[in-house]
Order: C-alpha cells, then structure tokens, then sequence
C-alpha cells in the first residue's frame, strides 16, 4: 500500500470530527493559585540546579516571595469586587471565585508565610561540625543512626525541600475550599495531603518517632481519601455530575432533562445518603473531628515541630472551607437529614477532646486534643446553617490559626539535652526562668480557652451566637461546658510554668532569630487585635461570607 493512499485514508478518516473547543482559563482569577504552584515548582528546580549551599537562602526567599505575591493577588481579587458582586464561577465550572474563597485563600496564604518562618529556623539546635541546623533531618534517605546519616550531618546537608513541598501543600489547600466540583475537591484534597504525609517524616531529632507518624498519617489518610472517592462516584451515578451545582439542582429536584444512561440510578436516595456520608467523613477526618481524630495526636507529636504547627493551622482552614461550601450550596435541600449527624459529631467532638486533653502530659498532645475540641466548637458555628454561621467560622478559623501557629513555635524554644522538652513536667517554673516566653504561652492558651479580650473569645462568640440563632441552642450548652472543661487544663499549665519551683536540670529557652520572634510576635499581635477590636474582622467575615451558585 502506498505512502499516498494511506495518507488519504487518513485525511477522509479525520475529517468530521468536530473541532474540540479549547476551555476558557480566567488566568487572573486563579492567579493566587497559579503564583503558589508556580514556585513550588521552581522551588523543585532550586533544588536540582543551585548548589547545596546557596538553596537554603533561595527557597526561602522564593517561598516568601511567592506566598506574598499569591496573597496581594487575593486582595486585589476582593478588592475588584470579586468576594461580592463579581463572585463567579471559574475555570470551566471547576473553581468558585467568591467571599468564603477569597478569605479563607488569603487565611492560608498569611499562615503560610509564617509557618515558613518557623520552617526556616536555624539558630535553636546548638551549632553541629560548624553549621547551622534546622528541625529537619540532613538526609531524608538515610536510616536513622546509620553511617549515611552522620555523614550527612558532618558534611552540612539540609533537606531544603521542605520549602517547594509545603509550597504544595498551601497550592492544594488555596483549591480545597475554592473547589466547585467534586473532582476538583479531591485532586486538591491529594495535592495537599501527599506533601504533609512527607513533612511529617522529616524530623532532625526522634526520627523514628517521626517516621512513625507520617506513616500513621498515610495510612489512615489513604482511607479516608478512598472514602471520600466512593462518595464522590455514588454522588455521580446519583446526580450523573461532579458538578456542585448540577448535584444540588437533583436534590433539590430541579432536573429537566436526564441522560437515558443514567435514568436507573439518577435519583436513587441512597446513593446520595451514602456517597454524602462517604465524603462528609473524608472531610471530617482532615478537620480532626471525632471519632475521626485518632491519626491527630500521635502525628501532632511525632511531626517536627513547625509542620505540626503550619498542619494544625492551615489545613483546618482550608477542610472547614470545603466542608461549608460542600454543605451549604450542595445539600441544603439535604439539611434535615445531615444537622442531626452533624449535631452528633459536634457533641463528641467538643467533650472528646476537652476531656482526653486533660489526661495528657506531652504539651503537643495536650495541644492536638485542644484543635480535637476546637474542631467541635467550628462545628457548631457549621450546623448554624445561617449567613451567620459562615461569618463566624470564618471569622474563628482566621483567629485560631494564629493562636495555634504561635503556639507551637514557643513550643519550639523549650528545649534540653534531646531537642525540644515537650513533657508538661519540664515546664515546671518556666515562668520564672523565661518570663517572657512563659507569658507569650500563657497568652495563646488564654486564647484557646475563649477568656476575653482574647482573639478566642470573640470566635467562640460569634460561633456561639450564630448556633443559638440558628436553632442549635443545646449544642451551645455543651460548648460551653467543654470550654469550661478545656479551661481548665490551659490554666494547668499556666499555674504549672508560674506557680512551681524549676527544676535545677530543667531546659533551656532556645533564643530565636528573628523569623521565630517574627511568627510568636504575629501570633500575639493577632491575638489581642481580634480580642480587643474584633468588629472589623467580623464585618470583613461578614462581607465575604456569601457563597456563588
């Protein structure tokens, strides 16, 4: 057969095929988004092409550089009107562009920039074979103890990849609560997951520890990654769409026209009260709620340090994101059967984790029960179901991951001969070794316990507020009581670090660079502006608080 003859049954075989349309990418408004993933992976570059010794410095700068530039991009977003009149569906129906994306993008965005603060501390480990180190280990391949890794740590290395892999990290957690189908929803869930199981494993001191809890971590996330996929597909032969929108519109029964290919199952009610429960469950579990808390805190503890601090905040943000969005423009015809549930979850959740942390004496722990019992509160602010109800989670989630990053970089300057002191008993008369850093900490566990003048008391209000107006008043009776439960082991160990004689072979305060002093000073700084003059804030929530449909 000729050359010529195949070509021709070629030509007539491609001609009627329609031309297939190119989608139509709103760069602008994606722009926080494309900034962040964008240097992650110049970041991976960083590390293939600069040498060892000048990558430190230029991931540093880039990350910073980048997560500002995503956050400016933000507010020029607000500021063109796109968190109210402008709010709109982007890419080809994949991403919303509106207030509760804006704000909870620019939430992440800002705690990113501090976590990579605490991410870049060098001067809190005494100086190893003349160089500087951070938390994290000098080869993430070697064994621990091995000959392989005391070479590494002779030699100077730094695993700098921690920056391009939480860079990641924030660009899956900007789609999360932005995301408007559920595919979307789930290649974000992984693009943010993936890079924190790897974070956890990356601790410079009780590495096995620390192994262990990426593991842990990975594989109850791969579980609950899978659930949330089987909900996404029943969703799917539900609704015979990933789209939010299409999925609300069956259940709310406003579907014209049904594809013959689906008409069996399109409809069927038990696919949409799995699939939701399925994916409902998926969110829950990266939020840390009980009975879905049980990875949070053996991964709290054995994640170094400044990843805990940036997972606990950042990522409780962006999966309260998705789940309101996920709740409120896909299943609000779906809302008496899910408030009960939630209703349930919110209760165990607020009197779990107030009364497991008081039984703990490791300060990370008592910490990860804490956001356990913090979930709870959110939860509440959740169930509302009101305008309301989203302004006040929003307004928490800004406040709480503040506190919470602050938080645990004190935690990082306690240390002894082992690197951090992260048992309670080491922190006996803290306050009279270190007044400062024992009054920084005792400010963020005021905090945490909603005392006023407190960022946390003005979340807890608002939240409260908008449960009771919403028709959740005893759920509010039972946050109250956990508060009061939880205030009581914040003030613990308030009494503990002031009230006690130190021990003679008690840590040390580490003294910081200034990137540390910088995030605790942040952390205080948003602390009591929110408990002083929380009313800008909670207009600000208030504003963005509005979804697209």
């Amino acid at each position: 057969m000729s050359a010529t003859a195949v070509h021709s049954l070629w030509t007539t075989a491609a001609d009627p095929i329609d031309k297939i349309d190119a989608p139509t990418i709103e760069y602008g408004q994606l722009s926080p988004v494309l900034i962040v993933i964008g240097a992650a992976v110049i970041g991976v570059l960083i590390e293939a092409f600069v040498p060892r010794k000048t990558r430190y410095y230029a991931q540093l700068f880039l990350s910073v550089v980048s997560l500002a530039a995503a956050f400016a991009a933000v507010v020029g977003l607000a500021a063109r009107g796109f968190g109210t009149t402008k709010a709109q569906i982007a890419a080809m129906g994949a991403i919303a562009v509106d207030g509760p994306a804006l704000f909870l993008q620019g939430t992440i965005l800002l705690t990113g920039i501090v976590a990579i603060f605490t991410f870049a501390e060098r001067r809190l480990d005494p100086v190893a074979h003349g160089n500087r180190v951070d938390s994290f280990v000098a080869q993430a391949g070697s064994v621990p103890g091995s000959e392989g890794e005391q070479a590494a740590t002779k030699a100077g290395f730094a695993t700098t990849e921690v920056f391009p892999l939480a860079l990641f990290a924030i660009g899956g957690m900007l789609v999360f609560p932005a995301a408007n189908d559920l595919l979307t929803l789930f290649i974000a869930l992984e693009v943010f997951s993936l890079p924190l199981y790897l974070l956890c494993a990356l601790a410079r001191r009780k590495r096995l520890m620390s192994q262990e809890s990426a593991v842990k971590y990975f594989l109850l996330g791969a579980f609950a990654s899978a659930f949330t996929l089987f909900g996404i597909a029943l969703l799917y032969g539900y609704a015979g769409s990933v789209s939010y929108a299409t999925v609300a519109d069956v259940v709310e029964g406003n579907v014209k026209t049904v594809d013959p290919a689906l008409a069996d199952t399109m409809g069927n009610d038990a696919l949409l009260l799995i699939g939701v429960a399925m994916v409902v469950m998926g969110l829950l579990f990266k939020v840390g709620a009980v009975p879905f808390h049980m990875w949070t805190p053996d991964v709290y503890q054995g994640a170094p340090t400044p990843v805990t601090g940036f997972m606990a905040a950042a990522t409780k943000v962006a999966a309260f994101g998705a789940l309101l969005r996920l709740l409120y423009v896909v299943l609000p015809g779906l809302r008496w059967d899910w408030r009960p549930v939630m209703w349930g979850v919110a209760v165990i959740t607020m009197l779990g984790g107030a009364i497991i942390a008081i039984t703990q004496t490791d300060i990370k722990r008592l910490l990860a029960y804490s956001s356990v019992a913090h979930a709870g509160f959110i939860l509440a602010g959740v169930i509302a179901t009101t305008p309301d109800g989203i302004s006040s989670v929003l307004f928490y989630l800004g406040a709480y991951s503040f506190v919470t990053i602050g938080a645990f970089a004190v935690v990082t300057l306690v240390r002894d001969a082992g690197g951090e002191a992260t048992h309670l008993s080491k922190w006996a008369g803290l306050g009279r070794r270190s007044p400062l850093v024992a009054a920084v900490f005792a400010v963020f566990l005021l905090a945490f316990a909603g005392i006023p003048l407190t960022s946390g008391f003005a979340g807890k209000f608002a939240v409260f507020k908008a449960a009771a107006e919403g028709g959740a008043g005893p759920l509010v009776v039972v946050g109250v009581l956990s508060s009061a439960i939880a205030a009581f082991f914040y003030i613990r160990v308030i009494v503990l670090m002031f009230f006690s004689e130190p021990k003679a072979d008690g840590p040390t305060v580490a003294v910081p660079s200034p990137l540390t002093m910088t995030a605790i000073g942040v952390g205080v700084a948003v602390t009591l502006v929110l408990g002083v003059a929380p009313q800008y804030f909670l207009d600000l929530a208030n504003q963005a608080g509005v979804f697209v449909r």
